[in-house]
């Protein structure tokens, strides 16, 4: 999954978020840093029940905030949402986006123009991201 820290650049460049069904996101800055939230039709719960560990469904939480604009969430991008963002600014007719796995990681690669980028990460979604955010920075 990307890093909090990835996803506050992506936001930071530029990259819009419209949240949908199963969008994780982050909620920084209010002591939430470490967990990762996700937009869901149902809150679902564990729970010991009578002795035994059960799904709880529930409407709300006791520790609930009221409410957060959006603006205040930080979107941690899947995978393939992030392969879609990138390839949605690459100019059409280019060569489609590569991720190839490596020992130690990944590499993302694309061609601008008449040259071929590449990011390198340990994690897939890192690479994907860092193309995307070279992207968004430097307007290839």
């Amino acid at each position: 999954m990307l890093s909090l820290s990835t996803a506050r650049k992506l936001k930071e460049a530029g990259l819009a978020w419209a949240p949908a069904l199963h969008d994780f996101f982050a909620i920084p800055d209010r002591g939430f840093d470490d967990r990762v939230f996700v937009f869901s039709d149902v809150f679902v719960d564990v729970a010991w029940y009578r002795g035994q560990l059960a799904a709880t469904f529930q409407g709300s939480v006791e520790w609930a905030l009221d409410h957060l604009l959006v603006t205040e969430l930080v979107w941690l991008p899947s995978e393939a949402q992030l392969r879609q963002e990138l390839e949605k600014r690459l100019a059409a007719g280019q060569a489609g986006v590569r991720l190839t796995g490596m020992p130690g990681g990944y590499v993302c690669e694309f061609r601008t123009g008449d040259r071929w980028l590449a990011f390198t990460a340990d994690d897939a979604s890192e690479a994907y991201a860092a193309a995307l955010l070279h992207l968004l920075v430097a307007g290839d």
